[in-house]
């Protein structure tokens, strides 16, 4: 890992946060459509036939049974379990909460790294960390601090922190190098490896909900061009990037950059409620950015 950021890792890891902020609208939109574990299922069903001939190389050797237990690691916690409650978490808590919830990322990145990872975290990523997640602050609070005063925490916000707490794990554990040479070497087999056990996994979760009654999908043209939406941005072209900026940067540089996605969520929706951009926006901005700059910071000497 290069803490160092050149233009092409801040490309790789601003593109998913861009990505990621049209899933949480998009599952918002569908949430009366499709049930949440049903949603995720689909998702990356599609996602995973779309890899199939992309990955075909993952079928070349016997890397996916040999490393069976790293893939279904990996599959549980960044596709099984961070999508299904997050899109479970969107049923009952609001957008701003969710993305407050979520803006606890890189405390929780810094945090389950020096636990579990052995990653000593130095006092410029706990600034880094402040400045970011006042940047997010600002925005959800549309530069009034006394709408936070007023927020209430309900269920979804609890599955929220879970979700975040299972990516952050799921990051640490792309740092690993322990998996077969050939397939690390292919992104889309290396992706692959981890949707067919996160297909598995979601399928599981989705069982549980069938169980507990009565679930359709109420079938439309919005419905299927969402369904492709989140199956290839958010899935296959932001894991992608996401899995190689990680590799470049760390975790918790990239923990930073994640925090980009409430504030592309609150232009995307002032764009859709034909709203302009305010200051604050722009605060938040400077704020977010200044975070990851300065953590990623080397010290001189």
């Amino acid at each position: 890992m290069n803490q160092r950021l050149s233009p092409s890792t801040i490309g790789l890891l601003t593109l998913p946060p861009l990505l990621w902020a049209g899933n949480a609208i998009v599952g918002r939109l569908v949430r009366e459509a499709v049930p949440p574990m049903t949603l995720n299922l689909l998702r990356w069903s599609i996602a995973m036939l779309i890899l199939l001939p992309l990955g075909r190389r993952l079928f070349a050797s016997d890397a996916l049974r040999a490393n069976w237990r790293r893939f279904a690691l990996l599959g549980l916690l960044g596709i099984g379990l961070y999508n299904s409650l997050q899109y479970l978490a969107l049923q009952s808590s609001t957008p701003i909460n969710v993305t407050l919830v979520a803006a606890g990322m890189p405390v929780w990145m810094l945090a389950i790294g020096a636990l579990f990872f052995g990653v000593k975290v130095g006092r410029q990523q706990v600034v880094g960390a402040a400045m970011s997640i006042a940047g997010v602050l600002v925005v959800l609070c549309r530069g009034d601090w006394q709408q936070l005063a007023a927020m209430r925490l309900v269920a979804g916000d609890l599955y929220m922190i879970l979700a975040t707490i299972a990516w952050s794990f799921y990051s640490w554990l792309l740092t690993r190098h322990n998996d077969p040479p050939a397939v690390r070497a292919d992104w889309a087999a290396f992706l692959l490896a981890q949707v067919i056990y996160g297909v598995l996994w979601s399928g599981v979760f989705a069982g549980v909900e069938w169980t507990g009654g009565a679930v359709s999908v109420h079938w439309s043209w919005t419905v299927a061009a969402a369904l492709m939406y989140v199956a290839i941005g958010p899935a296959i072209i932001a894991f992608r990037c996401w899995g190689a900026g990680v590799q470049r940067a760390g975790p918790n540089v990239g923990a930073f950059f994640s925090n980009l996605t409430p504030l592309f969520a609150a232009m995307m929706s002032s764009a859709f409620l034909g709203e302009l951009p305010h200051l604050y926006h722009g605060a938040a901005f400077a704020l977010i950015v200044g975070g990851i700059v300065f953590s990623s910071r080397r010290k001189a000497g």
